[in-house]
Formats: structure tokens, C-alpha cells, sequence
């Protein structure tokens, strides 16, 4: 257990670093929202099961287990809504030099 346990900490805490580096080098909002939306609640959701397994069975497994859950629930909801709104706000996406058409 304690080696599963493992793995997913080592897992967990590598999304979760992917999805800090991604918000730092990514170039508009919509990629850094993606950065900060997939890989962190990845991250998070396995970083609480590894603290769980680690736990045992006690009340404190069932909680950690309980934050993973609403955190899965939450955290692409929210994104969308805010990735909505940044839509309805009208603001653009990112494009590369050679895609713009200036002419």
C-alpha cells in the first residue's frame, strides 16, 4: 500500500508542477486556463488519494477523499465558466505571427 501510495504523491505532485510551469509559459489566457484547469486537478485529485491510502481507513481518508471528489466537481466547472465569460468579454486568443492576416 505504502508503494502505491508513493507512485501516486510522485504522479500527483508531477501534474501538478506541469500545470505551474504551464501557467507561467504559456502565452494567453485560454492555454493558461487549460494549464491551470487539467493538470493541477489531476494533480490534486492524486495527491489526495495518495494521502488516503497512506491514511488507512479512518475519518481522515474518508475527508481527503471527500476533497478530491468536489474538487474534481468544481475545478472544470469553474474553468469553463471563467473561459465562457473571457469569451463574452471578447477577448482573443493568441495566434502565432504567420497565422495573423494583416494585409
Amino acid at each position: 500500500m505504502i508503494v502505491l501510495s508513493d507512485i501516486l504523491l510522485g504522479v500527483g505532485v508531477f501534474f501538478a508542477l506541469l500545470g505551474s510551469i504551464g501557467i507561467i509559459r504559456l502565452p494567453d489566457y485560454y492555454t493558461r486556463a487549460h494549464a491551470a484547469a487539467k493538470p493541477d486537478t489531476l494533480g490534486l485529485i492524486l495527491l489526495m488519494l495518495g494521502l488516503a491510502l497512506r491514511e488507512g481507513v479512518s475519518a481522515s481518508a474518508a475527508k481527503l477523499l471527500l476533497i478530491g471528489f468536489f474538487v474534481g466537481l468544481a475545478s472544470p466547472a469553474a474553468s469553463h465558466a471563467l473561459g465562457r465569460s473571457a469569451v463574452r468579454m471578447g477577448l482573443a486568443p493568441w495566434m502565432r505571427n504567420a497565422e495573423k492576416s494583416d494585409d
